[in-house]
């Protein structure tokens, strides 16, 4: 489902956990806005912050998960790209000196400058992400991972299974890989399109990914080499990593490597581990530094 098509919300008069929020709300930028008052205090519990925490809330939209996140003490920075949400938190919040608004698009912000301004070696985000931008919003966040302590936020579940798939799963693709590849991610809970205003037509999911990049634990040394290789093998899902991989190498060479590592060479790319993907690349465009077969199965035992 496309959130984009979603124009304007009918006039919303709830007193309790909206209070503060306008009547009217626009949103023509995909988003959707989350009422319900169990969904948010469970989020604010697994959340768990303390008041020594920052984090960056993403689409802060009116407030109601901003306040509840500076309740806790912590320090929030409150993006939101849209200027009359923007306005709205900005008096919302005016007396609030452990909130500041940022209105601006996600994938502009500087994360590595928000935290030196703020003197903070890492810091969290929460947020609640567009069908639309949670690819590119991912993707911006693992750019700057090393700034990050770790990542909750509320996705369309399709997109929550993409990001937690095993290989072999019909979810698992080039997504599930990159984010594997920065964070160790887990499905916190789904939640029902009641949550939201307006009601969208698909379930959404509570997803945590911890930040734990893996690039020196599977030795890569190149790292858009490396990616290079991994669209490439995902590139065309009915076929083999053979076929997928024989612009980049000898096919027959990649054969030998696969029997090596004990892997099917009739298998795609969707059937094999991060491990066994990034084994068969380094293996395959330099020197190998005894990533082995009993290597990669002790690997694929310690992430089981």
């Amino acid at each position: 489902m496309n959130l984009r098509i979603f124009t304007e919300l009918k006039p919303y008069t709830r007193t309790s956990y909206n209070k503060a929020v306008t009547k009217r709300l626009h949103a023509p930028l995909g988003q959707v806005f989350l009422t319900d008052r169990r969904v948010a205090d469970r989020i604010l519990q697994v959340e768990n912050l303390q008041p020594s925490d920052a984090v960056m809330e993403i689409g802060a939209g009116p407030g109601n998960m901003t306040a509840r996140l500076a309740s806790t003490g912590a320090r929030v920075w409150a993006v939101e790209i849209d200027p009359a949400l923007a306005q709205g938190l900005h008096e919302k919040f005016a007396d609030n000196p452990r909130v500041e608004v940022l209105e601006s698009d996600i994938l502009q912000v500087s994360i590595e400058d928000l935290v030196c301004s703020a003197r903070r070696q890492r810091i969290k985000v929460f947020g609640n992400l567009p069908y639309y931008i949670t690819s590119p919003c991912l993707l911006h966040l693992f750019h700057h991972h090393r700034w990050l302590e770790e990542i909750v936020v509320m996705v369309q579940q399709e997109v929550a299974l993409r990001i937690i798939a095993v290989p072999g799963s019909a979810d698992y693709g080039l997504f599930s890989v990159t984010c594997q590849y920065y964070t160790r991610p887990a499905l916190l809970f789904t939640i029902p399109p009641s949550a939201f205003r307006p009601a969208p037509q698909v379930h959404s999911a509570l997803v945590r990914m911890e930040i734990a990049p893996q690039k020196e634990a599977l030795g890569i040394q190149d790292e858009e080499t490396f990616w290079r290789w991994m669209k490439a093998a995902f590139a065309q899902k009915r076929k083999t990593l053979v076929n997928n991989w024989k612009q980049l190498c000898q096919p027959e060479r990649l054969r030998r490597a696969m029997e090596q590592f004990g892997i099917d060479r009739r298998a795609r790319a969707e059937a094999l581990s991060l491990v066994q993907l990034a084994a068969l690349q380094k293996a395959l465009v330099g020197p190998g530094d005894g990533f082995t077969r009993a290597r990669i199965a002790h690997k694929m035992a310690e992430d089981s």
